[in-house]
């Protein structure tokens, strides 16, 4: 029988309790969202490992999807996620949350996002196409969507009374019935977290904890995500005993752009469909370069899903030995002038110029990076896990709207539509009641004498994953790079056991775990998929389901 996520998980009976506090974990669009929707109800409290402004949602460039236009429909959303998906993606998710896309972007308009606007659009916004969608349907705020949208939601966080935000914190694990030696029904109670500025690991209780953490991009050596892209949400469910669906389905974006400078910065998707065309640099003396070659590939040429398109590139640069291709957005200028993809493209115009590029006049040289973590923790479309009182949203979880590869601007779509149902859900949940929690206990450990242990283990599993676990991988190589995390994730264990926690050694331990789930589940999927493409079996199977994981929690207590 094929696994979905779970859409029937207990629902709450009454209580005589007062409403207890939420914590959330992680600022960007999933976690606003939630914390938005509910500061009305319960108090929240939102931890943010770095700055508040760090994220991958503000880091977003394209767009979000709303179906909105009189030439698009519920069915044709569903479709094209359905198609980008690669055949596993859940029906039901996907319709769910096409059918509360116009809402969503109606709700982030009232929030007071400054969508690029066109008087004749739907809403009055500009809509933009990408990659793998069949008409125009993606509301941008030029080329920082991202960042529109951030700003506007965590200005409104930053003046509601019931929301308390605070930075450089970074949760630790949830506290569960396991930390308090208890065996009744599990659930959980709260986070311990570490408050960084303090060097002091805290106890926060709290009737839900909601996980919304991101991706786990940063376990690659080349990415387009932050830093905070350490998938630190899925590590913790995964030891509190949460089921993982799906998590060798890593998106590499095909266009990040290649430059000593600026590894991490995105060349939008939107850039190819409003028409830059992708092409070969020069192979020599004679050979001036400039020939496109996505015709080899697929027939959408660089329209294409990007699954498909980040292959392509990888197959032409280790054919040729390039270190990059070129996007070359002259053919949008020759069409509509130079002005228009100045208008449109503000931020990444002014980025590559001050680079020393002209993309007005010259190609831009790109190369795919890792992007987006299809997978995650299983949740239902109210964002329960398998714990109770524990919540998941965003790229932090699987709910089986990407399957085995992700449509353009879905993901923030998914953010906001299930980030609200997810609050939803919480103020329905009856209150806890106070619990006693144990304080962090440090009695056992003491300061990290070297730190050149975490730097060096870090280092050395972003290259193997990059290497062994990449774009393109084989059986042979997913087993030596799982050889390997399994002395990483020893290593690491001894050395969390032994150290006081610091940022660095929490985000290696959750990288290394991430880096296992992702091997794991590719070495299960003996076939070629989406996002996983393997040599050693390059042909789908008749039927396919979801990767899902499980993993009973272990007894732990405290620092242990």
């Amino acid at each position: 029988m094929q696994a979905q996520p779970r859409h029937d998980m207990p629902k709450p009976t009454a209580t005589s309790f007062e409403p207890g506090p939420v914590v959330v974990i992680g600022a960007g669009l999933g976690g606003l969202t939630v914390a938005l929707q509910l500061a009305a109800q319960r108090p929240v409290t939102v931890l943010a490992k770095r700055q508040l402004d760090e994220s991958a949602t503000a880091w977003a460039q394209g767009g979000i999807v709303g179906v909105l236009g009189s030439d698009d429909s519920i069915e044709s959303h569903v479709r094209d996620t359905q198609d980008a998906g690669a055949g596993i993606v859940d029906e039901h998710t996907a319709r769910y949350i096409a059918e509360h896309s116009a809402q969503a972007v109606q709700w982030l308009v009232d929030a007071g996002v400054n969508f690029s606007p066109d008087p004749d659009g739907p809403l009055g916004l500009h809509l933009t196409r990408e990659g793998g969608h069949a008409v125009r349907r993606i509301a941008h705020a030029a080329d920082a969507t991202g960042k529109a949208i951030h700003d506007a939601l965590l200005a409104r966080a930053k003046a509601h009374p019931n929301i308390t935000l605070r930075e450089r914190w970074m949760a630790v694990d949830v506290i569960t019935s396991r930390h308090l030696q208890r065996t009744e029904t599990p659930r959980c109670y709260g986070v311990y977290a570490l408050d960084m500025d303090r060097g002091r690991v805290e106890t926060l209780p709290a009737d839900a904890v909601v996980l919304a953490t991101g991706g786990v991009g940063k376990v690659y050596r080349y990415t387009s995500n932050p830093d905070t892209a350490t998938g630190d949400g899925i590590a913790m469910a995964w030891r509190a005993g949460c089921r993982v669906g799906n998590m060798e389905f890593i998106q590499f974006h095909p266009t990040c752009l290649y430059h000593p400078q600026e590894r991490s910065f995105l060349i939008t998707e939107a850039l190819r469909g409003e028409g830059a065309h992708l092409t070969l640099p020069s192979t020599g003396p004679g050979d001036p370069g400039g020939t496109r070659f996505m015709h080899a590939h697929d027939e959408r040429l660089e329209l294409a899903p990007r699954d498909i398109v980040a292959r392509a590139i990888d197959f032409e640069m280790k054919k040729h030995g390039f270190d990059h291709v070129w996007l070359d957005a002259r053919p949008i200028v020759q069409e509509r002038g130079e002005q228009f993809v100045k208008e449109h493209f503000p931020t990444i115009y002014a980025r590559c110029l001050k680079l020393g590029i002209d993309i007005v006049n010259q190609p831009i040289p790109v190369v795919p990076a890792a992007h987006y973590t299809c997978g995650g923790v299983v949740t239902d479309l109210d964002g329960r896990t398998d714990l109770p009182q524990l919540y998941a949203v965003g790229e932090t979880t699987y709910t089986g709207l990407h399957g085995a590869n992700r449509l353009a601007s879905n993901s923030l779509l998914e953010c906001v539509v299930l980030g609200r149902s997810c609050a939803i859900a919480i103020e329905q949940q009856p209150a806890q009641g106070k619990t006693e929690l144990p304080a962090w206990d440090e009695s056992q450990v003491e300061d990290a004498d070297e730190q050149v242990v975490i730097s060096h283990n870090w280092d050395e599993l972003r290259l193997l994953m990059w290497n062994y676990v990449g774009i393109v991988r084989t059986t042979k190589r997913l087993e030596r790079a799982l050889h390997r995390i399994k002395l990483l994730h020893s290593e690491t264990h001894e050395y969390y056991r032994h150290f006081r926690v610091s940022r660095d050694l929490l985000e290696l331990r959750n990288l290394v775990m991430c880096a296992e789930l992702i091997v794991r589940s590719a070495l299960r999927r003996h076939e070629s998929r989406g996002l996983h493409y393997s040599r050693d079996f390059p042909n789908p199977l008749p039927v396919s389901f979801p990767t899902v994981l499980t993993r009973p929690a272990k007894s732990r207590s405290g620092k242990s």
